[in-house]
């Protein structure tokens, strides 16, 4: 019996995988417990649009990810901090990087997503990495100033 997998089951199939299988197997393991469904006509053409659906979607959000990283590339953040003598009290963080972005220029990036090699502890003007997803990078640009 033919069957698409809806879970990885070890020494079968990958979820999503199409595998013949024995019929004793599907019927009174697999489709039971629902880690498979049978290949029918019907169950293809569904499993099939699925798939480009998830494919546009990925397609969609990785645009969405280069379109941000153009963005992004484009602009300096100014991020206002108190400090004395050449340094700050505190450090400037991936979320008070995020949201002076979010104010300044309305780009919302997740905090997680922005990588500091170290901390930025003085004034001045620094670059800051922010993985985006899909293996696109952009590079923030940011301005430490004196309050």
């Amino acid at each position: 019996m033919k069957v698409i997998f809806n879970a990885d089951v070890k020494g079968q199939g990958k979820k999503g995988e199409l595998k013949t299988v024995s019929d004793g197997y599907a019927r009174n393991y697999l489709l039971p417990r629902g880690l498979a469904m049978e290949a029918t006509s019907d169950n293809l053409n569904a499993y099939k649009l699925k798939e480009k659906a998830k494919a546009a979607q990925i397609a969609k959000e990785k645009a969405a990810a280069q379109a941000a990283a153009e963005k992004l590339s484009a602009v300096q953040v100014k991020i206002a901090a108190k400090g004395g003598a050449g340094k700050l009290f505190g450090s400037v963080t991936s979320a008070a990087i995020s949201e002076a972005l979010r104010e300044q220029f309305d780009i919302e990036i997740d905090p997680k997503k922005i990588v500091q090699a170290e901390p930025i502890k003085s004034y001045g003007t620094f670059e800051v990495k922010a993985k985006l997803g899909y293996e696109i990078n952009g590079t923030i640009s940011v301005l430490v100033v004196e309050v």
